[in-house]
């Protein structure tokens, strides 16, 4: 019987930087303002990160940015992601990690901060009985891929686009893996998602979120109500 002691986190992130990340974000509220969204919400998943029961890793998206990593969370083990697409990368540190003795691997981004313990504890459970665990997102993609043993080849899914989910599914029941699913959930990538999470985190009492919160309350207005936190 596993728990979360038995399993890593993995943490694939990147340095945020003005006109870097969150463009489409940018595009209807700016830059600047999709820059401090972009810290407030790795700072959600540094947060949840520094209260889980067992290792964690970050893994930044470029070797300039090892410090940067190291200094977000004391002791974390730092991974710098390769050259390659997203596929390429995440199979790249994955094995890394397995080479070094990590089993079990839970992987996130810092875009997901619906994603809670109760998501994580779930996912941790369903490696118990499953190859891979999956949290679908709404669009198609995925927030939340965890498996026990190495990926198969995801190099050339279509990542970043609606049809993600069903073919990561397909790639890994084709190699005999066993697929089980936690909750869906999302990530923040437009304007209209921020209305959402100002609602869904309404309850949320992690500071990260609280401070997450009181950013994009502003900006979304009346659309949600104006819910103050």
């Amino acid at each position: 019987m596993t728990n979360r002691s038995d399993t890593t986190l993995l943490i694939f992130c990147k340095k945020p930087r003005l006109h870097q990340g969150k463009q489409r974000i940018a595009a209807t509220l700016g830059p600047e303002v999709a820059l401090d969204i972009a810290r407030a919400l790795l700072n959600c998943a540094i947060e949840d990160a520094g209260h889980w029961q067992g290792p964690v890793v970050l893994s930044p998206s470029s070797e300039q940015d090892r410090d940067w990593a190291e200094r977000l969370l004391p002791g974390v083990t730092v991974v710098v992601q390769p050259e390659g697409n997203l596929g390429e990368r995440i199979v790249a540190v994955d094995n890394h990690l397995r080479d070094s003795g990590h089993q079990r691997i839970l992987i996130i981004g810092s875009d997901a901060p619906i994603l809670d313990h109760s998501y994580l504890r779930e996912a941790a459970k369903g490696l118990v009985t499953s190859d891979v665990v999956l949290s679908a997102a709404e669009d198609g993609g995925i927030t939340l891929m965890a498996s026990s043993s190495g990926w198969p080849d995801i190099s050339d899914l279509p990542w970043s686009t609606d049809r993600l989910g069903e073919e990561l599914d397909q790639a890994c029941r084709a190699q005999h893996r066993s697929v089980s699913y936690i909750r869906p959930s999302y990530d923040i990538d437009l304007e209209a998602d921020l209305i959402k999470l100002v609602k869904d985190l309404h309850d949320d009492e992690r500071p990260s979120r609280q401070a997450l919160l009181r950013l994009v309350n502003p900006l979304v207005g009346s659309e949600s109500n104006m819910i103050k936190v």
